[in-house]
């Protein structure tokens, strides 16, 4: 007998018991979005290999070391995305989004990225990102942050804290790195092999690195605050006090720099201490070049990604219920009268209470054996129809969860209202 297979390492199964909890996550993510004004977009999951090297760097970590990459048949260079801004502003240019018009979208979906797996991080992961296009000044940069914040407020989500930092403009940041590659080189003997490396591609990122060894030459490494040039340091004063009028607290982080280059000046971060190693949950900000470097017209830009696998294993953690995906309602039919009277009846109430989450038995067996997958589905009521249902042309309900509940006997019209109070739920209009 040959070995079953198995997930590919990294790419994982949501199984039908974690993913009520995911659904109820994507619908208020969804709600909220629609509430400040975001529409969707949905975007493919591959793309021409240069999109992310023109717009990640090619010199970052996801390009030289974690993409997805392979030549089609014709020979040409495709990618599994790595993530979701590339492709959104792919697909504004391509489409004429842009034309006289600023957009606000938002997208959800897999990425792919070859990492080591782990908790909260893994080669296939989902984000939903919001991306607002079109407006230069820091107001879009607090109403996303605000969305994130009330996203978190309804969820249920208390302990995570605001992490907030500029990069300035290029000019300010190119600066900048001159300055921090100086200050590398004359300690370059106590960076890791990985810091030495990114000293000659992308030495900003050495900022990130979460080596205890080196949090001495961090400490003292020059801050990009200390340099943003005066347009850059305006615009992240008057996010601050935007902010503080929102009531959002929010850290400054001198060393938050993200990991793709596209970022200049917001860049932010929610963070919680409950998941680890991995506690950045939601995470963004601005790129204001990034449409122009791609083809675009010069467009401001700014958006932020969130790890639906991170946010489900906070919720999990702290004890937030997903939605109930049990039936309501289970129906027992015994004898193929009882099977053919049974799946009308079904239909009959699925037409009447679109919201009814009913299963009928399907497979045969007698009342005890159905009767106990009745039980197992976690239905609040069953349904019976047996022979003497049949021929009275009555259903029977016996309530499953209620150890006082008495059994009634109905007819069809007086079961589906019974089921349509006991359930609080809408008729059909």
């Amino acid at each position: 007998m040959s070995k079953p297979f198995q997930a590919i390492r990294g790419m994982n199964d949501i199984l039908p018991g974690e993913s009520a909890l995911w659904q109820a996550l994507e619908t208020t993510l969804r709600e909220v979005l629609a509430t400040y004004g975001y529409r969707e977009i949905r975007l493919p999951l591959l793309e021409k290999t240069e999109l992310f090297a023109r717009s990640i760097g090619e010199v970052t970590d996801i390009v030289e070391k974690e993409m997805y990459t392979f030549a089609d048949r014709n020979g040409e260079s495709l990618t599994l995305r790595p993530e979701g801004t590339a492709g959104c502003v792919r697909a504004c240019i391509e489409h004429g989004l842009l034309h006289n018009q600023n957009q606000r979208l938002w997208y959800a979906g897999p990425m792919f990225r070859y990492e080591k797996p782990q908790k909260g991080r893994y080669r296939q992961f989902h984000q939903v990102g919001a991306e607002a296009y079109g407006m230069a000044g820091p107001d879009i940069d607090a109403e996303l942050i605000c969305l994130s914040a009330r996203l978190w407020r309804r969820l249920g989500i208390r302990d995570v804290t605001l992490q907030l930092n500029s990069l300035g403009s290029s000019a300010a940041r190119a600066a900048y790195r001159d300055r921090l590659v100086a200050y590398f080189e004359a300690r370059r003997a106590e960076l890791d092999e990985d810091s030495q490396r990114r000293l000659a591609t992308n030495p900003l990122r050495i900022l990130d690195s979460k080596n205890p060894a080196m949090r001495g030459v961090l400490a003292e490494a020059p801050v990009l605050l200390d340099h943003l040039d005066a347009e850059s340091q305006a615009h992240f004063e008057e996010l601050r006090t935007l902010l503080d009028a929102a009531g959002i607290a929010h850290q400054i982080n001198p060393r938050l720099v993200r990991g793709l280059d596209y970022y200049c000046k917001t860049v932010f971060e929610w963070v919680t201490d409950a998941l680890g190693a991995q506690g950045t949950i939601c995470a963004g900000g601005r790129y204001d070049g990034l449409l122009e470097q791609l083809g675009g017209p010069a467009t401001p830009g700014i958006g932020f990604a969130l790890g639906l696998e991170r946010l489900a294993a906070l919720l999990a953690a702290i004890g937030q219920p997903g939605a109930d995906a049990n039936p309501h309602a289970y129906l027992i039919a015994a004898g193929a009268a009882a099977q053919r009277r049974g799946l009308a009846l079904a239909e009959r109430l699925r037409d009447q209470w679109p919201a009814l989450r009913l299963r009928m038995h399907c497979g045969g067996g007698g009342f005890k054996a159905q009767f106990r997958r009745a039980d197992q589905s976690g239905a609040r009521f069953a349904l019976i129809l047996g022979e003497d249902e049949v021929r009275t042309g009555v259903v029977a309900i016996k309530p499953l969860r209620d150890p006082d509940g008495q059994q009634l006997t109905l007819s069809p019209d007086q079961a589906a209202a019974f089921l349509g109070a006991a359930l609080d739920a809408p008729p059909r209009s």
